[in-house]
């Protein structure tokens, strides 16, 4: 089969399409023919040694995988030709996967390949953070940073899915109409002043926050939550880690929570499959779609991360393997 390996911890130019051998699965694994891989943020932390769990290379990176089953153990739950999901840390850039059933999820019947594979981190960690830490309830406001990234696009959605008023703090230009299609209420350009217009939009400020960038902004960020509210901090793609001047939690009553779906899971296991089945019914009855806002070809996945790197993707890019 064709894969992409990652030869060195330099980045996505060392990459590599290479014909190597199709997996062997053992005798507690599904092999899946990959039809589709979302890219997202921890592929490209990966191709430079930068995430928290290091793989040695050379390894084929992918975690998002949306395909077919092409054989599975006795007493799986699965069937040759179920559509479905996988949920691994590696492996997915490539034509086949193996994987233990527990890493395995359904495929909603209304989402394509394309969409399945942008189903999944970001959706899980847009639900956990509002629902598991943040709490949302229903006619909450809810602001996002860093909204026309792959977290900031699930996180729109899944909150308006969950009944809240959203509002979408985004510093790249062109994006307002993807947006708002999406389902943001508001769009507030991250400029300056910015922190006045949420107050003009809420009075008092958001209920909750969900920041997947934190950097310079985190400060002012904090200013706009609401007292009561929350603020969720998801990750740092800005690159720079702030501190908490804590006497304005204090004084405002707000809380300043965690939200890192991975380490989460770590003790959790059985986390993906509950949050998955709550983002089935959500497809289902609330017409939830991952946007895919542009595909690249598996022999393109180094452009991908680039992309990636350089703020050139709006939403969810995935890499199309087959049909």
């Amino acid at each position: 089969m064709k894969a992409q390996i990652l030869t060195a911890e330099t980045g996505p130019d060392a990459l590599e399409l290479r014909d190597v051998d199709d997996p062997t699965p053992t005798d507690e694994q599904l092999l899946v023919d990959i039809r589709s891989c979302g890219v997202c943020f921890p592929d490209l932390l990966m191709s430079r040694g930068e995430y928290q769990m290091r793989v040695p290379v050379p390894f084929t990176p992918g975690t998002e995988v949306a395909g077919v089953v092409a054989s599975a153990p006795s007493g799986s739950r699965y069937s040759e030709g179920d559509r479905v999901v996988v949920t691994s840390l590696i492996g997915g850039f490539a034509e086949q996967v193996a994987a233990v059933d527990g890493q395995v999820l359904p495929l909603p019947e209304a989402l394509s390949f394309d969409e399945g594979a942008a189903l999944g981190i970001n959706f899980q960690t847009a639900l956990f953070a509002l629902d598991t830490r943040a709490h949302l309830q229903p006619g909450e406001t809810v602001g996002v940073l860093g909204a026309a990234g792959g977290v900031g696009v699930a996180t729109i959605a899944v909150a308006k899915a969950l009944g809240a008023r959203v509002i979408a703090i985004v510093h790249r230009e062109g994006a307002e109409e993807m947006l708002r299609e999406v389902g943001a209420d508001e769009v507030v350009p991250l400029r300056e002043g910015w922190g006045d217009r949420i107050k003009e939009l809420t009075g008092t400020g958001v209920d909750v926050l969900i920041d997947p960038v934190g950097g310079e902004v985190f400060d002012e960020a904090l200013r706009q939550v609401a007292p009561g509210g929350r603020f969720v901090v998801v990750g740092f793609a800005a690159g720079g880690i702030p501190t908490v001047k804590l006497n304005r939690v204090l004084f405002r009553n707000i809380s300043v929570v965690g939200a890192a779906w991975g380490e989460y899971v770590r003790t959790h296991p059985d986390l993906p499959a509950q949050l998955h089945e709550r983002i089935t019914a959500m497809v289902a009855e609330k017409g939830l779609r991952p946007p895919v806002n542009v595909t690249y070809p598996l022999a393109d996945l180094g452009q991908a991360l680039r992309d990636l790197a350089d703020g050139k993707i709006l939403g969810k890019a995935v890499i199309h393997i087959s049909d």
